[in-house]
């Protein structure tokens, strides 16, 4: 059997129709297939190659791990380098008071640890989420999306789950003294990028502070550079009781964390000890890859050339069938009439050489989320591409 029929035969499927492109190896913005296909992937494996596949510093971190040690003990027990280090580089780009960090395996897990923290630590158990939310396919990190469709099957999920329109000044009051925490993505991105106004986002910490609600801010997708900032949250001027990231953390490998107030984060080690537990959380391969990854958006300038390529997009994306163009720097949806028109766009997209998607959520807009590092040149490619996609056969 070929690869294709064993990835059908003993593979678990998401979906009855699967891209089916088989990938031979990966560099920068490219995949390469078994018989000499290119493609440049535009959605960065859905937010995590922001400093492109295999990163020379990212590959070079991972060997120099990999000749030390690999898996050694349960988290949060020895002392690790490649956590140490890494945690205390995450410190430091945040503001002063979010200064623990708590490593995971994904995004989803991360979700799982900051709402058992804010339960922890409020002794609350209700949360506040967004429509439209995604924050993960976990039965907690589930339960405070904000898509029934994608909830209906799996119910009951948590209770105490309460959902307001993300941006709306008037839903604020759903947040009361039995809110444990808000969870809120600073973009939303499966809702097909949106965003909301620095305004809300004050409004937001305010109540939360008001009734002493935690805010947790989902930067999974937004987080490490994507908009613009190395962090979303940055953009509005507010700061946020717990961080969660993952996806472009890891440079390609996995790996999650959410990040608090030590005072806050101490609420896991009593009543129950060991209140949160992971066996691979921050692996140490992870660890460094991550480090890397942070070093290499903070020393190659990539964070600061993110809205000139985002621009640069904006102004190639023009044709009678792009509706607009909503994005936070390199965090883009470009809105077609429908589904039906999108979708055999993306399809002839992928046959000419680019990879695009939509959203879970907005099935009528193309997702462009490329790697940090790609060129202006290669943006007129991808353009070019996606303008011959658009206009068919």
């Amino acid at each position: 059997m070929n690869n294709r029929q064993l990835f059908l035969s003993n593979l678990a499927q998401t979906t009855d129709f699967p891209l089916l492109i088989e990938i031979d190896r990966a560099e920068g913005i490219w995949l390469y297939g078994q018989e000499g296909e290119k493609y440049i992937d535009l959605i960065s494996g859905i937010g995590v190659s922001n400093v492109g596949h295999r990163h020379p510093k990212v590959l070079e971190a991972i060997h120099r791990q990999l000749d030390k040690y690999l898996h050694l003990m349960v988290y949060g027990e020895y002392i690790q380098a490649p956590q140490t280090l890494l945690a205390q580089a995450l410190c430091q780009t945040l503001p002063s008071r979010l200064d623990n960090v708590y490593l995971v395996n994904s995004g989803s897990e991360a979700v799982e640890g900051a709402l058992k923290l804010a339960k922890r630590y409020t002794n609350r158990r209700e949360i506040v989420s967004c429509i439209n939310a995604y924050h993960g396919s976990s039965h907690g990190a589930l339960s405070v999306g904000g898509n029934e469709q994608f909830k209906r099957a799996y119910r009951p999920l948590l209770p105490g789950i309460s959902n307001i329109v993300y941006g709306s000044m008037n839903q604020l009051e759903t947040i009361n003294s039995e809110t444990a925490a808000v969870i809120i993505e600073t973009v939303q991105g499966e809702a097909g990028i949106r965003v909301a106004s620095t305004e809300y986002f004050k409004a937001l910490r305010k109540r939360c502070d008001e009734v002493g609600s935690l805010l947790i801010v989902d930067e999974i997708q937004a987080g490490f550079g994507r908009t613009g900032k190395f962090w979303a949250f940055e953009h509005y001027h507010f700061i946020p009781d717990i961080v969660v990231c993952a996806k472009g953390m890891g440079g390609g490998m996995p790996i999650g964390a959410f990040i608090a107030p030590q005072r806050i984060m101490s609420a896991l080690k009593n009543n129950p000890l060991l209140g949160h537990i992971t066996t691979f959380g921050g692996h140490p391969v992870s660890a460094a890859a991550s480090l890397a990854t942070l070093q290499i958006l903070q020393c190659e300038n990539l964070i600061a050339q993110v809205e000139e390529k985002a621009n640069l997009f904006r102004q190639l994306l023009v044709h009678p069938k792009i509706k607009g163009i909503r994005n936070k720097g390199l965090m883009m949806a470009v809105e077609f009439e429908s589904f039906d028109v999108l979708k055999p766009i993306i399809d002839r997209a992928i046959a000419l050489g680019v990879i695009t998607d939509w959203f879970l959520f907005c099935d009528d807009a193309m997702r462009i989320a490329p790697p940090l590092i790609i060129s202006h040149e290669e943006i007129r490619i991808s353009c070019q591409i996606i303008l011959k996609a658009i206009e068919g056969d």
